[in-house]
């Protein structure tokens, strides 16, 4: 194959985990799935939560449809880097940036970086399974469409210092 054939499968494949992610954190993750993703939503004591699980199996796939694509089953090598790449992704914005799940202190004061930031602190402003914003992982919608959502959803305003566009996010939201 070639390499812009390649290139093209990778980058559609980057994108188009972003629509996955989407639709499986709120189906499947907020459906279905609950019993692993809850730990998400709890406070996390120890290194690893539950829904790390999706994390193992996401990898797995990916790492099959490389050893396929490999063998001769092409592009689906790319296919699979592509997820990695999505995952990697993941893991620097939700598990680093969000979450603080190691030691990246960076707290985002502008910019896209700080939408996204906010969109799932917003998301996490809802403490069960029904009723919440923003399930992407790294396209953050407008803030203030977030919050007015959440209103919708709540039939009220929430109080809550993360869906404040103006005010700054502390790790402690992070936590969340």
């Amino acid at each position: 194959m070639s390499i812009a054939v390649n290139a093209l499968v990778f980058l559609a494949t980057l994108a188009g985990m972003e629509l996955f992610a989407w639709f499986a954190h709120k189906h499947i993750m907020h459906g279905w799935g609950w019993g692993w993703h809850r730990s998400h939503h709890e406070p996390r004591s120890g290194w690893f939560e539950k829904n790390d699980l999706y994390a193992v199996v996401f990898a797995g796939v990916a790492i099959a449809l490389i050893a396929l694509g490999t063998a001769g089953w092409h592009p689906l090598e790319w296919v699979g880097a592509g997820m990695t790449a999505y995952g990697f992704l993941y893991f620097v914005a939700h598990d680093g940036l969000v979450h603080r799940r190691w030691p990246f202190r960076y707290v985002p004061r502008r910019g896209y970086l700080k939408r996204l930031y906010q969109a799932h602190l917003m998301h996490h402003a809802v403490h069960d399974r029904q009723r919440c914003v923003s399930y992407g992982f790294l396209y953050a919608p407008p803030v203030s469409a977030l919050r007015r959502q959440l209103r919708e959803l709540h039939e009220g305003p929430l109080k809550s210092a993360s869906l404040n566009e103006d005010e700054s996010t502390t790790p402690a939201d992070a936590a969340r």
